[in-house]
Protein backbone atom coordinates (compact mmCIF):
# COMPACT_ATOMS: atom_id res chain seq x y z
CA UNK A 1 0.00 0.00 0.00
CA UNK A 2 1.56 3.24 -1.07
CA UNK A 3 2.00 5.83 1.86
CA UNK A 4 -0.66 8.42 2.02
CA UNK A 5 0.00 11.29 0.21
CA UNK A 6 0.17 14.73 2.90
CA UNK A 7 -2.26 17.37 3.13
CA UNK A 8 -2.00 21.26 0.81
CA UNK A 9 -3.49 23.59 1.77
CA UNK A 10 -5.37 25.62 -1.13
CA UNK A 11 -5.78 29.41 -0.91
CA UNK A 12 -8.65 29.90 -2.81
CA UNK A 13 -11.12 32.75 -3.48
CA UNK A 14 -13.82 31.09 -5.41
CA UNK A 15 -13.12 32.12 -8.84
CA UNK A 16 -12.59 29.89 -11.78
CA UNK A 17 -8.90 29.58 -10.33
CA UNK A 18 -10.10 28.09 -7.09
CA UNK A 19 -12.33 25.37 -8.71
CA UNK A 20 -9.77 24.59 -11.18
CA UNK A 21 -6.55 24.36 -8.31
CA UNK A 22 -9.06 22.22 -5.83
CA UNK A 23 -10.06 19.69 -8.61
CA UNK A 24 -6.36 19.06 -9.79
CA UNK A 25 -5.29 18.96 -6.09
CA UNK A 26 -7.82 16.15 -5.19
CA UNK A 27 -7.29 14.40 -8.51
CA UNK A 28 -3.81 14.36 -8.07
CA UNK A 29 -4.56 12.32 -4.80
CA UNK A 30 -3.56 15.05 -2.09
CA UNK A 31 -6.02 15.57 1.01
CA UNK A 32 -6.75 19.03 0.39
CA UNK A 33 -7.08 21.80 3.00
CA UNK A 34 -9.27 24.79 1.58
CA UNK A 35 -7.98 28.01 3.18
CA UNK A 36 -10.06 31.97 2.86
CA UNK A 37 -8.67 34.57 4.41
CA UNK A 38 -10.93 37.12 5.15
CA UNK A 39 -9.41 40.93 5.16
CA UNK A 40 -12.67 42.62 4.89
CA UNK A 41 -12.84 43.68 1.44
CA UNK A 42 -16.43 44.92 0.13
CA UNK A 43 -16.45 41.37 -1.70
CA UNK A 44 -15.98 39.04 0.63
CA UNK A 45 -19.03 38.26 1.74
CA UNK A 46 -20.33 37.10 -1.64
CA UNK A 47 -16.82 35.08 -2.22
CA UNK A 48 -17.80 33.33 0.69
CA UNK A 49 -21.34 32.43 -0.17
CA UNK A 50 -20.19 30.95 -3.64
CA UNK A 51 -16.87 29.36 -1.90
CA UNK A 52 -19.41 26.96 0.59
CA UNK A 53 -21.29 26.10 -2.25
CA UNK A 54 -18.15 25.26 -4.53
CA UNK A 55 -16.78 23.46 -2.09
CA UNK A 56 -20.05 21.39 -1.33
CA UNK A 57 -20.22 20.51 -5.09
CA UNK A 58 -16.54 19.22 -5.10
CA UNK A 59 -16.07 17.58 -1.58
CA UNK A 60 -14.50 14.03 -1.95
CA UNK A 61 -12.66 12.33 0.79
CA UNK A 62 -9.69 13.86 0.33
CA UNK A 63 -11.04 17.68 0.92
CA UNK A 64 -10.81 18.78 4.34
CA UNK A 65 -13.31 21.09 5.75
CA UNK A 66 -13.12 25.01 5.08
CA UNK A 67 -10.87 26.85 7.32
CA UNK A 68 -11.14 30.86 7.20
CA UNK A 69 -8.70 33.08 8.94
CA UNK A 70 -9.52 37.01 9.38
CA UNK A 71 -7.28 39.33 8.58
CA UNK A 72 -8.95 42.60 8.96
CA UNK A 73 -6.89 44.71 6.62
CA UNK A 74 -8.23 48.34 7.39
CA UNK A 75 -5.56 49.87 9.48
CA UNK A 76 -2.97 48.58 6.75
CA UNK A 77 -4.92 49.98 3.34
CA UNK A 78 -6.74 52.84 4.78
CA UNK A 79 -9.78 54.25 2.46
CA UNK A 80 -8.70 51.93 -0.50
CA UNK A 81 -11.59 51.32 -3.25
CA UNK A 82 -11.38 47.54 -2.10
CA UNK A 83 -12.52 48.29 1.52
CA UNK A 84 -14.57 51.48 0.88
CA UNK A 85 -16.32 50.66 -2.72
CA UNK A 86 -16.21 54.46 -4.55
CA UNK A 87 -13.91 53.73 -7.51
CA UNK A 88 -14.16 50.19 -8.22
CA UNK A 89 -11.80 49.65 -11.45
CA UNK A 90 -14.79 49.09 -14.68
CA UNK A 91 -14.56 46.96 -17.45
CA UNK A 92 -12.10 48.78 -19.22
CA UNK A 93 -9.42 49.34 -16.34
CA UNK A 94 -6.32 47.72 -16.90
CA UNK A 95 -4.79 44.97 -14.97
CA UNK A 96 -2.78 47.20 -12.73
CA UNK A 97 -6.05 49.10 -11.35
CA UNK A 98 -6.85 45.76 -9.02
CA UNK A 99 -3.16 45.39 -7.90
CA UNK A 100 -3.89 44.88 -3.96
CA UNK A 101 -0.35 45.68 -2.49
CA UNK A 102 1.34 42.70 -1.23
CA UNK A 103 -2.36 40.55 -0.91
CA UNK A 104 0.14 37.57 -2.38
CA UNK A 105 2.47 37.97 0.29
CA UNK A 106 0.24 38.14 3.13
CA UNK A 107 -2.02 35.55 1.88
CA UNK A 108 1.17 32.97 1.82
CA UNK A 109 2.57 34.39 4.97
CA UNK A 110 -1.20 34.05 6.83
CA UNK A 111 -2.20 30.41 5.33
CA UNK A 112 2.12 29.22 6.21
CA UNK A 113 1.59 30.79 9.80
CA UNK A 114 -1.51 28.92 10.37
CA UNK A 115 -1.01 25.13 8.79
CA UNK A 116 2.17 24.41 9.98
CA UNK A 117 1.86 23.17 13.53
CA UNK A 118 -0.58 21.01 11.66
CA UNK A 119 2.03 19.84 9.79
CA UNK A 120 0.81 21.08 6.53
CA UNK A 121 3.48 22.81 4.96
CA UNK A 122 2.44 22.88 1.35
CA UNK A 123 0.96 26.00 0.20
CA UNK A 124 -0.80 26.16 -3.23
CA UNK A 125 -2.14 29.45 -4.78
CA UNK A 126 -4.12 29.74 -8.29
CA UNK A 127 -1.90 31.67 -10.01
CA UNK A 128 -1.73 31.87 -14.09
CA UNK A 129 0.56 32.60 -16.56
CA UNK A 130 0.36 36.20 -17.56
CA UNK A 131 -0.25 37.65 -13.79
CA UNK A 132 1.40 40.58 -14.26
CA UNK A 133 2.53 41.15 -10.64
CA UNK A 134 5.76 41.05 -8.94
CA UNK A 135 4.41 38.97 -6.02
CA UNK A 136 3.10 36.91 -8.39
CA UNK A 137 6.63 35.61 -10.02
CA UNK A 138 8.41 32.35 -9.47
CA UNK A 139 11.48 34.22 -7.58
CA UNK A 140 9.16 36.00 -5.49
CA UNK A 141 7.56 32.77 -4.32
CA UNK A 142 11.11 30.77 -3.97
CA UNK A 143 12.28 33.39 -1.61
CA UNK A 144 9.42 33.87 0.00
CA UNK A 145 9.15 29.76 1.08
CA UNK A 146 12.66 30.27 1.81
CA UNK A 147 12.05 32.99 4.46
CA UNK A 148 8.77 31.60 6.30
CA UNK A 149 11.14 28.13 6.27
CA UNK A 150 13.44 29.97 8.31
CA UNK A 151 11.02 31.80 10.37
CA UNK A 152 8.41 29.14 11.34
CA UNK A 153 11.32 26.29 11.36
CA UNK A 154 9.07 23.63 9.02
CA UNK A 155 10.23 23.51 5.26
CA UNK A 156 7.42 25.36 4.03
CA UNK A 157 6.82 25.25 0.31
CA UNK A 158 4.43 27.74 -2.09
CA UNK A 159 3.77 26.34 -5.43
CA UNK A 160 1.78 27.87 -8.21
CA UNK A 161 0.64 24.79 -9.87
CA UNK A 162 -1.33 26.64 -12.92
CA UNK A 163 0.82 29.38 -13.55
CA UNK A 164 1.80 27.61 -16.75
CA UNK A 165 -1.24 28.20 -18.83
CA UNK A 166 -3.65 31.09 -18.60
CA UNK A 167 -7.45 31.21 -17.78
CA UNK A 168 -8.70 30.56 -20.99
CA UNK A 169 -7.01 27.29 -21.39
CA UNK A 170 -7.27 25.63 -18.30
CA UNK A 171 -11.18 26.40 -18.85
CA UNK A 172 -10.95 23.90 -21.95
CA UNK A 173 -9.53 21.46 -19.81
CA UNK A 174 -11.97 21.57 -16.60
CA UNK A 175 -14.67 21.75 -18.29
CA UNK A 176 -16.34 19.16 -15.52
CA UNK A 177 -15.82 21.27 -12.75
CA UNK A 178 -18.57 23.23 -11.16
CA UNK A 179 -18.02 26.49 -12.98
CA UNK A 180 -21.56 28.20 -12.10
CA UNK A 181 -20.34 28.00 -8.61
CA UNK A 182 -17.49 30.34 -9.38
CA UNK A 183 -17.37 33.77 -8.19
CA UNK A 184 -15.46 36.67 -9.30
CA UNK A 185 -16.63 40.44 -8.81
CA UNK A 186 -15.37 43.82 -7.31
CA UNK A 187 -18.74 45.09 -7.14
CA UNK A 188 -20.99 42.49 -6.65
CA UNK A 189 -25.10 42.79 -6.55
CA UNK A 190 -26.20 40.88 -3.61
CA UNK A 191 -24.40 37.63 -4.09
CA UNK A 192 -24.11 37.71 -7.83
CA UNK A 193 -21.85 39.45 -10.21
CA UNK A 194 -22.46 43.18 -11.55
CA UNK A 195 -21.00 42.79 -14.77
CA UNK A 196 -19.70 45.98 -15.06
CA UNK A 197 -16.15 45.74 -13.24
CA UNK A 198 -12.50 44.70 -14.66
CA UNK A 199 -13.03 41.12 -12.85
CA UNK A 200 -16.40 40.47 -14.68
CA UNK A 201 -14.87 41.78 -17.69
CA UNK A 202 -11.81 39.35 -17.32
CA UNK A 203 -14.48 36.36 -16.67
CA UNK A 204 -16.51 37.12 -19.52
CA UNK A 205 -13.13 37.84 -22.08
CA UNK A 206 -12.22 34.18 -20.57
CA UNK A 207 -15.23 32.45 -21.40
CA UNK A 208 -15.71 33.79 -24.71
CA UNK A 209 -11.84 32.94 -25.72
CA UNK A 210 -12.13 29.51 -23.88
CA UNK A 211 -15.39 29.08 -26.60
CA UNK A 212 -17.20 27.42 -23.90
CA UNK A 213 -20.82 29.07 -22.58
CA UNK A 214 -19.99 31.53 -19.77
CA UNK A 215 -22.77 30.00 -16.84
CA UNK A 216 -22.85 33.22 -14.91
CA UNK A 217 -25.94 35.90 -14.49
CA UNK A 218 -24.73 39.38 -14.81
CA UNK A 219 -26.59 42.25 -13.50
CA UNK A 220 -25.53 43.89 -16.83
CA UNK A 221 -24.01 42.73 -20.00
Amino acid sequence: MSPRKPAVCALISGGVDSAILVDRLQASGCRVLPLYVRAGLRWESAEIFWVRRLLSAMTTSRMLPLHIIAMPMASVYGRHWSLTGPGVPGARSRDAAVYLPGRNLLLSAAAAIACAPHQITTIALGILKGNPFGDATPQFFRRLSACLTQALGAPIRITTPLARMAKPEWLRRHTTAPLALTFSCLAPAGHGHCGRCNKCAERQRAFRAAGITDPTAYATR
